[in-house]
This record gives structure tokens, sequence and C-alpha cells, in this order.
């Protein structure tokens, strides 16, 4: 009998992403609410409660909500996308490569599972293996930046941008009128944002983390990059040094990517590219820099990689799935 499969929450661009990854499968029974009940808590409660597994694609109080709809019924399983339980221990945190692959036996067992925040998962990918070997200390004073497509701001975002001229003479003049969308905006001022507490409990960085989030004018993809400074690190690595050590510790893993030191090949005419893992669920590590300082990028797609493909992932994972079913390196 095929697992039924509920999407609670399908109407945001994760939940609509996760049903166009399952919609092409035969392997599962995907069923779907009334619309006109999607609000309905005793809807949600019989939808919930007739699953095998339901994706949670919803703001961080009605994940929890739907956690509890569920009751004591040991049969539901839950994969939840918002920020509701990623530090919660009794949720195991959806990135199965952490940990040299350790976390996978971990997300396979699981009943629940908390997907990573998407820039939390090119940081985590970066600092958690670093600390964990001792090449930084727990207190290194880890910065990081990242630069990420707008449709990770949700619907409200994705319409604001959807209005951006596409033309380049149309975007001189929007520079000239002052529409702020055609140039990279920092954001989360506060160094508050919603990924920090997850960033320096899984990475184990005894403080948090300084975190610039950058969003720019294009709809997916990210660039999360942390630079290291030689002289800072509890174990002297050089670049090229690092870059052979993430191979190492990456090796094997289909969706992690440790690519050569400097690789020409991620960048053109001296720019990165930002966007080579869209439509992915890959997340690519490559090392810059030189013999004082590193500069380590973790590029992925922020609705791949950081949402609905990571959710899929795990699903594959925890019903025993092959785990790249569905899903593209």
């Amino acid at each position: 009998m095929k697992p039924i499969i509920f999407v609670d929450g399908s109407e945001g661009t994760t939940g609509l992403e996760i049903n166009e990854r399952l919609a092409g499968r035969s392997d599962v029974d995907v069923r779907a609410i009334d619309p006109e009940r999607r609000k309905d808590p005793e809807a949600r409660r019989q939808m919930i409660n007739s699953a095998d597994l339901v994706f949670l694609c919803l703001p961080d109080a009605a994940s929890k909500e739907a956690v509890a709809l569920a009751g004591d019924n040991p049969k539901v399983r839950f994969i939840d996308a918002s920020t509701a339980h990623r530090t919660n221990a009794d949720w195991v945190y959806g990135l199965p490569e952490l940990h040299r692959g350790q976390q996978r036996a971990a997300v396979k067992a699981a009943r629940r599972v908390a997907v990573p925040g998407c820039h939390a998962s090119g940081f985590n990918l970066i600092v958690a293996p670093l600390v964990r070997e001792g090449i930084i200390a727990a207190d290194y004073p880890v910065t990081c930046t990242s630069i990420t497509g707008f449709s990770g701001g949700g619907k409200k975002l994705i319409a604001a941008y959807g209005t951006t001229p596409a033309s380049v003479a149309d975007r001189q003049a929007k520079v000239s009128t002052t529409d702020e969308r055609v140039a990279p905006r920092p954001y989360a001022l506060g160094l508050t944002h919603k990924h920090l507490p997850e960033m320096k409990a899984v990475s184990g960085l005894a403080h948090v983390p300084h975190f610039v989030p950058i969003i720019s004018d294009f709809y997916r993809g990210m660039a999360v990059c942390i630079p290291l400074h030689r002289r800072l690190m509890k174990k002297s690595m050089s670049p090229a040094e690092l870059a052979a050590y993430f191979a190492s510790a990456y090796a094997g893993e289909r969706f992690v990517r440790a690519l050569p030191f400097a690789d020409a090949a991620q960048v053109e005419d001296g720019f990165f590219k930002t966007l080579s893992c869209n439509g992915t669920n890959r997340c690519d590590l490559t090392v810059f820099g030189n013999e004082d300082q590193a500069l380590v990028i973790a590029r992925l797609d922020n609705l791949g990689k950081g949402a609905s493909g990571a959710a899929i992932q795990c699903m594959n994972l925890m019903l025993g799935f092959g785990e790249g079913t569905g899903l593209v390196a």
C-alpha cells in the first residue's frame, strides 16, 4: 500500500514546490484538503490523522497547532518546513549529510523532522565539520554574508519583485527614481535573523555568528559566504587544504559536492556563479583565498536543498525510498 501524504499549507512557496515534486511520483498517495476547509481545525485534524506523513508548510504557530491536532497518534510522521522545531530536542534536524553522514540514520528513524533553513543549510555544512574536527574553536568569531533570491521571502516579496522591470533601460530608469528593488538589499539589520538559533546550535558554535543576509533581484538561488582567517584557526590550514578537507568530509555524498580549490569553472569574468545549483537538490562548497585568508562559499537553490528538495530528501529516507528519488543532484 502506498504511504498517504498530506501537505498542510500547500498554498505557500514551499508547499507548492513539494506538491510539484510529488506530482510525478507513483509511489505515494498525495491527499488534498478541500480548499474551503483548509482553515477548519476539524477538517485538518481528519486529514492529518489519516496520513502516514504530513509536510508542514506553515507559519510557526500553525505548525505547532498542526502537530497538536495529531494528538498521540503513533502513525503520523511530520516534516516541518517552518522554524518552529529546528532547535527542539524532540525533533531531528533534517540535514542527512551532517557528521559525515551520521545524521542520515537519525532522519531515517525519526517521526518528527525539522527541515533546515536555507541560509542555515549552507552555513552548517561549512561550519559544523570545522568545529567538530577542531579546525576552528567553538568560540571562533564566525561571520557570514549570504545573498539570496527573493523567492525566500514568500508570496508578498515575490509579488513585489514580480513587477520589477526586466530590461536594462527600464532598470536604469528605475534607479533614477530610487526603486530599491533593483539593488541588493541587506536585511535583518537588528542581527536577529530567524535562522540564527539553528546556525549556532547545529554548528556547535559557542556564540551566535555575525550574520548579514542580502536579498537581490533574482528569483531563486543563493551563495552563503564565510571568511576564515588562518591566524585565528585552531588548526592552521591553507585554503587549498580546506578544500581538500571538505572533499574528504563529504566524499560519497550525492547532494553535497566539495569542489577543487579556486575552481575556475565556478567563476565567470572574475564573478562567482551564484545560480549554478538552481533546479537541483545539491549544495556546492567552493574555497577561494590566499595563504592568509580563505573564503568558503556554499551555493544552493533556496527552494531546493534549502527547502522543498530537502523536505523530499528527508521523506525518502523516512519512508524507505531511495534517498534521491525525484530529486536532481
